[in-house]
């Protein structure tokens, strides 16, 4: 015998899942509910099936394909336009005119015995048998009457209360006999309950009820989706798992991640190749699909995941459906009954109320409320550069296609034939990702020079040699699973604001330039980069003396690029040196505060051991450093500024100095009593990269280990820092200790406090008007200055849902009070 599945229905009540996927392929616990069906009908023998579409029909195409796969037989009849539930059915009247053929509906799910319905229709020698089943509540569904032998008295569509006088619903599954086919007209809607049977009836043809027993739910609610799954994970209902149940009613799919100190509640199901993380919760009736990301903390109860989902750490679901390629961001709460369509974006911290429809392509802002529904507006992100260019969390935020998309706009704002430079640090993701970077830049009629893995301030020093820009893509600082990709300017300094904001606009439009065949961009790999850079570094700072001072010094290259570039320093510089971790870890391309730490304490060890002058860390692309003194004590980032500022100004004399506004006065004392004055910028580096460019600027640095050479280039670069302060240290004839003991003691506190994306703005202006008729400085966020010279900060900050404050007094008391005062002023800003 064979088979029709109906797979022809939009299911409008079920978007916004079915907006952009037909409601058979909608998943029940990993698998489409139409494959359910299938498998039903192959258990019962019914290998041979049509399947009717219309709705979307070739993603159901697409994935069943021939039915080879299920081991059995599918074909399709397609439906131009609607032709109701037994038009559709006559539509394949040609491959179902030889025998009796089952109807069951693609998108319902049940366990019923067909078998059983089948002998059942011979037995009787019924033209029609109408599978029936009791539910408690028919008011959905055709009521249909039988009498004692199993006759089909009358059929009742959708009946009102007072009409209910039986619980017996029409399931939509039926056996027919061929001759039906002559009751239907074709290529008109027809329906089967309201049209054919009550001619047949009429015309007092044989028409049977088969009340079966077992499981069947029409999945035509959400409500009824999400129960669904729960059915199937409670074994209400009969149907194949995939996987293994690894404890009573916790089903895990091959190739799922599940780390041990995770919570699973049963029953869930975890499908294939997903993730958990140590410290996430999963609650009953969870089902969680394949390649899906569960971070550290989240809480799922209820919650249907579909494929390829990014859970976020702390975020909480509740009762609710998110569809495939969604990202869920840190601390986003969405709540009962909430539906995330495809692709879509929910920010940190932003919250989806109950019930509430989110359409595919959305983007939920940070911070958000959401209470109605979202279905206009497209997903676009506000800005695609934070703090240190496009940063994202690899392969979720930042994938291959949004990486060629990027490098794709990047090149569409430079002209054809122009060369751009390519960098990466040690990492492996970014080493695939720079590789797409090449790619679309070469596409776009650009020539690219590819560095590979270097140093950051060696991609920018290579970048301001003739490139009209470059890209470098890092992991992010103290963040393993993420990357930066930083695009520079024709001098290697970040790109600019507008600069930003042009590639901005590029890559929301989509509108790429291409090259033509002839026009592909070439790829060079130019050649001793690190001499060429170490040579233009000496001839431009000033080393005299150190060759005479017999200095010697410990340098940690703390497995990161920067060890590349000390081979060709050292030897020239005439420095004794020791050198420790020199080979490359791609394992741990960037390194938590802990492991800077205890790195700094072993090599302040070291350097007491060995009796050196003094020992410097680079962080793992070359761009910061830091130091400890000649007693292996370490030197603070905010104090090795104020060293380094104390030697370059003595040294001078005359010159300005740039520091971000956020840096401690006492910097102010330091370079006028050597004769210098201080430029406060912003706390963007590009700022400092600004100020570092002009005439009379002798040196710059942000208090956190970065610092600028202004003789050499005017971005952070550690390698021509520690040149520096060779030079520096070996013409003064003082330790690091002394220098250091000379400068008073700075008390800067910090402090950051989360503040709603909504409430920021006001926060600010709550700021202004505390501060009365106190002197305001407004060079970055507000800076408000007491009386007697303490001062207070408040920076609202660009890319996340916090807000940043910095106070210094005379004392850490001092310090702290203040912090608590103007705390509670931007509290009360954000409730």
């Amino acid at each position: 015998m064979k088979a029709v599945v109906m797979a022809g229905g939009e299911g409008t009540r079920l978007r916004p899942m079915t907006s952009s996927m037909p409601k058979p392929l909608l998943p029940v616990v990993n698998r489409p509910i139409m494959e359910h069906v299938l498998r039903l009908l192959k258990r019962h023998g019914l290998t041979e099936t049509v399947v009717t579409v219309q709705f979307l029909a070739s993603l159901v195409k697409n994935y069943f394909g021939d039915g080879e796969e299920l081991g059995m037989e599918l074909t399709y009849a397609n439906e131009e336009k609607p032709l109701g539930t037994a038009g559709s059915v006559k539509n394949a009247e040609e491959a179902l005119k030889d025998d009796a053929f089952l109807v069951i509906s693609g998108d319902a799910l049940t366990d019923f015995d067909l078998t059983d319905l089948i002998s059942f229709h011979k037995e009787k020698g019924a033209l029609v048998t109408v599978c029936l089943t009791r539910v408690p509540n028919p008011l959905e569904f055709g009521i249909t009457i039988v009498d004692e032998e199993g006759k089909v008295e009358r059929f009742l569509e959708k009946p009102t209360w007072g009409q209910v006088f039986s619980d017996t619903v029409n399931t939509g599954i039926y056996v027919m006999e061929p001759e039906v086919f002559d009751y239907v007209e074709a290529d008109v809607p027809v329906d089967w309950s309201g049209d054919v049977f009550p001619q047949l009836m009429k015309e007092g043809k044989p028409i049977y009820g088969y009340v079966a027993e077992g499981y069947w739910e029409d999945v035509g609610t959400h409500e009824s989706y999400v129960k669904a799954q729960a059915d199937v994970l409670e074994r209400k209902v009969d149907v194949e798992l995939d996987g293994f149940e690894i404890s009573p009613g916790v089903w895990v799919a091959e190739g799922a991640e599940v780390h041990p100190d995770a919570v699973l509640r049963g029953p869930v199901y975890i499908g294939d190749y997903a993730k958990v993380e140590a410290g996430a919760e999963i609650r009953e009736h969870t089902v969680v699909g394949s390649n899906v990301v569960v971070k550290s903390g989240a809480f799922l109860h209820k919650a249907v995941v579909h494929d390829n989902v990014y859970i976020g750490p702390q975020s909480n679901l509740r009762g609710c459906v998110i569809g495939k390629n969604t990202d869920i961001m840190r601390a986003a709460r969405i709540e009962d009954g909430a539906v995330i369509g495809d692709e879509c974006l929910v920010g940190e911290e932003s919250i989806v109320q109950g019930n509430v429809r989110v359409y595919p392509f959305k983007t939920v802002e940070a911070g958000a409320f959401v209470s109605t529904s979202v279905i206009w507006e497209s997903r676009g992100q506000a800005h695609l550069f934070g703090t240190r260019g496009v940063s994202g969390i690899l392969n979720v935020e930042i994938t291959p296609e949004v990486v060629v998309r990027l490098a794709g706009a990047y090149a569409t704002t430079l002209k054809k034939g122009a060369t751009v430079t390519t960098a990466r640090d040690h990492s492996r993701g970014a080493r695939a990702l720079k590789r797409a970077v090449i790619s679309a830049l070469q596409a776009s009629a650009i020539d690219v020079r590819d560095l590979e893995n270097v140093p950051l301030p060696v991609a920018r020093q290579q970048t301001a040699r003739g490139s009209a820009g470059g890209i470098m893509i890092r992991t992010s600082p103290g963040v393993p699973d993420s990357v930066d990709i930083m695009f520079f300017d024709e001098r290697g300094a970040d790109l600019s604001q507008g600069g930003q904001r042009k590639l901005d606009r590029v890559y929301a439009r989509q509108e790429y330039r291409r090259a033509f065949p002839g026009e592909i961009g070439d790829l060079h790999f130019p050649s001793s980069v690190f001499d060429s850079y170490t040579g233009s570094l000496l001839r431009n700072v000033d080393t005299t003396g150190i060759a005479e001072s017999g200095l010697k010094v410990v340098i940690d290259a703390s497995n990161g690029s920067a060890g590349l570039v000390l081979p060709s320093l050292l030897g020239r510089l005439g420095v004794d040196s020791l050198t420790i971790n020199p080979g490359l870890d791609e394992s741990r391309p960037t390194e938590s505060a802990d492991t800077r730490r205890s790195g700094l304490v072993r090599l302040g060890e070291i350097v007491a051991s060995a009796r050196a002058a003094f020992g410097v860390r680079f962080d793992p692309v070359g761009e910061r450093l830091s130091l400890v003194d000649e007693r292996g004590r370490i030197v603070e980032d905010d104090r090795a500024l104020l060293v380094l500022l104390d030697l370059v100004a003595a040294e001078r004399r005359s010159g300005t100095v740039a520091l971000p506004v956020t840096t401690t006065r006492i910097a102010e004392q330091v370079a006028a009593y050597h004769g210098t004055q201080v430029e406060w910028t912003t706390t963007s580096p590009d700022d400092l990269t600004r100020v570092g460019r002009e005439e009379t600027t002798i040196f710059g640095g942000d208090g956190r280990g970065g610092f600028i050479v202004p003789e050499f280039s005017s971005v952070f670069d550690g390698t021509a820092a520690f040149v520096r302060l060779v030079g520096l240290v070996a013409r003064t004839q003082l330790t690091l200790s002394q220098i250091d003991a000379r400068i008073p003691r700075a008390h800067v506190l910090r402090r950051d406090l989360a503040t709603p994306w909504a409430v920021k703005g006001l926060v600010m202006r709550r700021v202004v008007e505390a501060a009365g008729d106190r002197h305001v400085d407004t060079t970055d966020g507000v800076r408000v200055v007491e009386a007697d010279g303490r001062w207070v900060m408040v920076l609202p900050d660009p890319s996340e849902a916090v807000t940043h404050l910095w106070a210094e007094g005379p004392d850490d008391a001092s310090a702290q009070a203040l912090l608590d005062e103007w705390s509670s002023v931007v509290d009360g800003a954000g409730h």
